[in-house]
């Protein structure tokens, strides 16, 4: 857990170079890389705590659907000017 915090920190570093917020080294390479460290940690983790992340994805994409689409206008959330309704 402790190396994908540090490759987490690494990647956002990357982000920010991407962006053009700082410098680094290595440019796109450095940040492909880094996403594949960063999900193999993630893989591992979920394997060593015995998670279905393939249905815990699935399970978080619909409520993260659900939360944003009553947050449109027209999806019954969200009206025109940025309030809620009644």
């Amino acid at each position: 857990m402790l190396g994908f915090r540090g490759d987490v920190g690494d990647l956002a570093k990357l982000v920010m170079a991407e962006e053009g917020a700082r410098e680094m080294p290595g440019g796109r390479q450095a940040l492909e890389h880094e996403l594949a460290d960063c999900l193999w940690s993630v893989l591992i983790l979920a394997h060593r705590y015995d998670v279905d992340l393939r249905a815990a994805f699935g399970r978080t994409m619909t409520e993260l659907e659900q939360a944003i689409s009553a947050r449109l206008p027209g999806e019954g959330g969200a009206d025109e000017t940025g309030g809620h309704g009644p």
